[in-house]
């Protein structure tokens, strides 16, 4: 969306229109690309550069493969004891045309979760590349320690997190067979944008089994600085999953509460 600006604009040293303070303010509030000029029917030349640079980010990211010592850290990794599992997708190339196939569980990867992981935990949290690893790895160091304390001062169990390569949404209902959890936590990186690549979803489901679809899940989306803070989004996180259990339903059947100050999910529109 281009801000309609008359030739006589006064431009600053850097070749861009200085905007009243009520428009900084409005730009200031979304990764929007809105307010930007103009340059003739064109954007001007620097907002078609950083047009430039956000797609390469959202390619890079979206091609790129997790590596979970350099991306997370080695002591975060062996904090959490984290592992890492792979779906039925053989290759990135293969995950991004066959998406049927991220949301099967390897033979192997079968087999680690029955030997590195205890079922029937209250919350089971799921790490997953899916389109973004590079959300994973702006993301998920800061939201996970979150999740877990949450979880510790509600006196629930926690499940051993673990992370899977080439990863789909539906692969919830996989892990759900083996392992059982009450509420099943995917984190997972989002098909990138050209306002951030650093996007990470959350998918939440209640006993989560073969045959779920959509219906029978919850998401909190747009997990990034200039979105939902890891912060905010651990808070909607714990009372969705919290709603889910007391009503024994997940999907269609829970809605988050995001306008009452009384819920902990409430947010605040400033």
């Amino acid at each position: 969306m281009n801000r309609l600006v008359p030739l006589s604009d006064d431009l600053n040293a850097q070749g861009v229109v200085d905007l009243p303070e009520l428009m900084q303010a409005i730009r200031a509030r979304t990764p929007a690309r809105i307010l930007t000029g103009r340059a003739g029917p064109a954007y001007r030349t620097a907002t078609q550069l950083e047009l430039r640079q956000d797609h390469a980010a959202a390619l890079d990211a979206v091609h790129a493969e997790l590596d979970l010592e350099r991306d997370l850290g080695k002591a975060f990794v062996e904090r959490w004891a984290l592992f890492e599992v792979s779906s039925c997708a053989r290759s990135k190339s293969e995950h991004l045309l066959r998406p049927d196939l991220g949301r099967r569980l390897s033979d192997d990867a079968r087999a680690q979760l029955h030997k590195r992981c205890t079922p029937g935990a209250d919350i089971q949290v799921v790490i997953g590349d899916g389109l973004s690893a590079t959300a994973v790895k702006a993301q998920v160091p800061a939201l996970l320690p979150l999740l877990q304390e949450s979880v510790q001062a509600r006196g629930w169990t926690w499940g051993q997190p673990l992370v899977i390569r080439y990863c789909r949404v539906g692969v919830l209902n996989e892990v759900g067979d083996l392992l059982k959890p009450q509420v099943a936590v995917l984190l997972i990186g989002e098909r990138p944008g050209l306002a951030t690549a650093e996007s990470l979803s959350a998918y939440l489901a209640y006993r989560p089994q073969s045959g779920h679809t959509d219906a029978q899940r919850n998401l909190i989306s747009n997990i990034h600085a200039r979105g939902v803070p890891p912060e905010q989004a651990a808070r909607r996180i714990i009372a969705l999953a919290e709603k889910m259990i007391q009503a024994r339903a997940g999907g269609i059947a829970v809605k988050e509460d995001l306008l009452s100050p009384a819920s902990p999910s409430y947010i605040e529109r400033g």
